[in-house]
């Protein structure tokens, strides 16, 4: 769909700044509407104003996460989620209103707006004047999460080292190595714990008032309403954790048993989770976020070059400046930068941003190459004339990251990949076939985790850590914890998605499914075949609902006991067929 020109929002407007778009936000909601060809201007004058507040968003929330201990960042984030967003909520709940008024009163194709016009009507439905301060004091909170979480590091081995760089201590094949870095990581986690758990309290009853200003019981409800899951409910999400305590968790067993018996211990502790069984080396796929970049545009290339082009759109990994003058990449893991990593599209400018924490890991490479999936995603409908088909449902936007974690596989070895030696890519192999079921267990320990949370106002503390670790008891089993009651209990502070992306987390189970779907079609009918389902789909944005979605990649939007179980069975099959 060709992009329409549009000159509604000047090309220098600061959408920081209220005084700025406040008069485009009036126009809009006073503007006279008398056709169907002036409520689709209308729609896209809207769409260009909600680029521009969302690119402003997205610019300082990079910034902020990039460097935590900047305080002229973090109060630029601060000020804006204090002074712009509330002011932005109910003069968006007005056009929303309007919208809504227009959508009634003309006739436009319902081919083309039956997902738009949904979403306007359910954040009609749900819109409290009351709730805004408190969506304000939520996105406070969160970010006190990510200030905490980032500023911790340990001294070890004589430095300073950020979480994400100890995790390399995990792959060493001296056992006391990895016992002490653990312990050193765990206990440096453990000193914040009455800290975050102030934090995800008060972020807790602030949810359920949130939920109840808005006429539900919990806040599952409105999690659900307000994420617009109309395709799935709550009872979807207990088949899926069934379904992983009937075959996942069984395939992990195998897994920690075969574990065990290669280390050769009579008891797996957390640190014996992540070196190789087999006693080899450390996997070190590359060194710093420019040869990430470099060999990860060498994978691409060789998958589809396609995807190798969108990809060199965004830098080379040198880039270490946030957003800053149009950058798209920010890779290496640093103090005082927040953990993890995301894709977030700048809506303007049309261009992706990746963030990331490299520290020459192979789970670093599974980071890279999944937000690559989010980065395409997002070039391949970016000339969508409305911002909100830009996006498309959480569900299957990880499908698109997730499925490039499975397709690349093939792709990692050569010359030019991360790992020249056979031996290592048939390693890496093993690692993500493992992990892309394994993951599943998580996933349903994490979403069950947080329907028990919300379904149970006013537990205390020690009710919350006794559900998780009964919890852990379903969906995980065959780690000795003796000694680490404490580790144990406090495991799920890990998650960030509990603060700052509530009942985000089953997404990534049900995207898992289609990315190990989208995986057998290119064994059974070939890469090229794969590829261009991908592509096909991904095209779509969110304009289509999340069923069809996936059946335009060809794929079944089903995540209950017998699609796991088939994908569980072709898995154990293929990792039978790797060398060790």
């Amino acid at each position: 769909m060709p992009q329409p020109e549009t000159t509604f929002v000047p090309a220098a407007i600061d959408a920081t700044r209220w005084e700025q778009i406040e008069p485009l936000y009036r126009a809009l909601e006073t503007r006279q509407v008398g056709s169907e060809a002036e409520v689709e201007r209308w729609l896209i004058d809207r769409s260009e104003l909600e680029a521009a507040c969302h690119e402003a968003e997205a610019n300082l929330y990079i910034s902020m996460t990039c460097d935590t201990d900047d305080a002229a960042a973090a109060g630029a984030f601060t000020s804006f989620i204090e002074e712009v967003a509330p002011r932005i909520k109910p003069a968006a709940f007005a056009l929303d209103k309007r919208e809504a008024e227009l959508f009634s009163r003309f006739q436009l194709p319902k081919d083309r707006y039956l997902v738009l016009e949904r979403g306007t009507r359910t954040a009609v439905e749900l819109f409290r004047e009351e709730n805004v301060p408190i969506q304000t004091e939520l996105e406070k909170l969160t970010q006190q999460y990510q200030t905490i979480t980032g500023a911790m590091t340990v001294e070890f081995e004589g430095r300073e080292q950020t979480m994400p760089q100890m995790a390399r201590y995990q792959e060493s094949t001296d056992r006391r190595v990895r016992e002490a870095s653990w312990r050193a990581a765990a206990e440096r986690r453990l000193r914040d714990r009455d800290a975050i758990d102030e934090v995800y309290d008060r972020q807790i009853a602030l949810r359920q008032q949130l939920a109840r200003n808005a006429g539900f019981k919990t806040f599952v409800g409105y999690a659900f309403r307000s994420m617009l899951r109309f395709d799935y409910g709550p009872e979807d999400c207990f088949a899926f954790h069934e379904a992983v305590e009937k075959a996942v968790v069984p395939f992990n067993e195998r897994r920690l048993m075969e574990r065990r018996r290669d280390l050769g211990v009579e008891r797996l502790r957390p640190w014996d989770l992540a070196v190789d069984a087999k006693g080899r080396a450390p996997l070190r796929p590359f060194e710093g976020g420019r040869e990430l970049m470099t060999k990860a545009l060498a994978v691409f290339h060789s998958l589809d070059p396609r995807l190798e082009a969108m990809l060199a759109e965004l830098g080379d990994g040198s880039e270490a400046r946030g957003s800053r003058d149009g950058a798209c990449l920010d890779l290496d893991s640093r103090k005082g930068k927040a953990p993890g990593g995301y894709q977030y599209m700048r809506d303007r400018i049309r261009k992706p941003f990746i963030f990331m924490n490299a520290a020459g890991l192979h789970r670093d490479v599974e980071t890279m190459v999944h937000e690559a999936g989010h980065a395409f995603h997002s070039q391949l409908c970016r000339d969508e004339p409305l911002v909100a088909y830009r996006h498309s449902p959480i569900e299957f936007a990880e499908v698109a990251s997730m499925s490039m974690e499975l397709l690349t596989m093939r792709h990692w070895g050569g010359s030019g990949g991360y790992y020249p030696q056979q031996e290592d890519h048939a390693r890496a192999m093993r690692k993500q076939l493992q992990g892309s079921v394994s993951l599943l267990a998580w996933i349903a320990t994490i979403d069950a985790f947080q329907h028990w949370i919300y379904t149970n106002a006013g537990h205390s503390r020690a009710e919350r850590l006794a559900c998780w670790i009964d919890l852990e008891s379903r969906f995980g089993a065959g780690v000795d914890w003796s000694g680490l009651e404490d580790e144990h209990k406090w495991l799920w502070q890990r998650q960030p998605h509990l603060w700052g992306h509530p009942f985000y987390y089953i997404e990534y189970g049900i995207a898992q499914l289609g990315a190990l779907q989208l995986w057998l079609m290119s064994l059974e009918q070939g890469e090229a075949a794969a590829i261009d389902a991908y592509t096909r789909a991904l095209s779509l944005g969110g304009s289509r609902p999340l069923p069809e979605l996936f059946h335009a990649a060809g794929l079944r939007f089903d995540f209950g006991p017998e699609t796991v179980t088939r994908l569980v069975d072709r898995v154990e099959a293929e990792l039978a067929k790797l060398p060790e």
